[in-house]
């Protein structure tokens, strides 16, 4: 399932989270005992399958992405892997339109995967809906390498900086960065 998700996100152009970055959340999921959990890319599906894969037979995965093309790829990757439909609730739509209409603390997990240069405002979304002991997980968090390189300044690079300094500063969020992949920061809420 997975294998089929990853090539049709090479024909849709979207690029999935690696297989390191996937079993964490698999993982994570998993230690939360996660049953409501938002993802803002939904993509292909390959990081829903991750993160299902992890939730309980009752969990539900709300999962955004502004493209329908992409949404109906992620449906047909849930339904070969044998998801029940009802575990995921797929919107379609701009992640900042969605997330205000989601309600408070309601979620044990938030993942980030889509437009890099409206971070900041994910960040507080996801602030506002994670319970406490909820985790927010951003991927891409390296970006090819190129956080840790002060020399790079360009738009999203810069983004994921910021954002990386703003989640180590906000005394709600105890983080940490793993090297999995392209890189996934996570951050507990306290």
């Amino acid at each position: 399932m997975l294998t089929r998700a990853r090539d049709r996100a090479q024909e849709l152009g979207c690029v999935p989270i690696g297989n390191g970055g996937g079993a964490v959340l698999r993982v994570l999921a998993a230690a939360l005992r996660a049953k409501a959990v938002v993802e803002v890319g939904t993509g292909t599906g390959v990081s829903g399958l991750w993160l299902l894969r992890g939730m309980p037979e009752d969990g539900v995965l709300t999962t955004i992405d502004v493209e329908a093309e992409n949404q109906r790829a992620a449906r047909e990757a849930f339904a070969e892997a044998g998801i029940r439909p009802n575990r995921a609730r797929v919107i379609t739509g701009r992640g900042l339109d969605v997330l205000p209409r989601l309600t408070d603390g309601a979620y044990d997990l938030v993942l980030v995967d889509a437009d890099k240069q409206d971070l900041e405002a994910y960040l507080e979304q996801a602030l506002r809906l994670l319970r406490p002991g909820g985790v927010l997980a951003v991927d891409n968090a390296l970006w090819k390498d190129k956080v840790a390189d002060p020399t790079q300044r360009d738009a999203i690079t810069t983004a994921i900086r910021e954002l990386g300094k703003r989640v180590r500063d906000d005394e709600r969020l105890l983080p940490a960065l793993l090297p999995s992949g392209d890189g996934l920061l996570l951050a507990v809420k306290r």
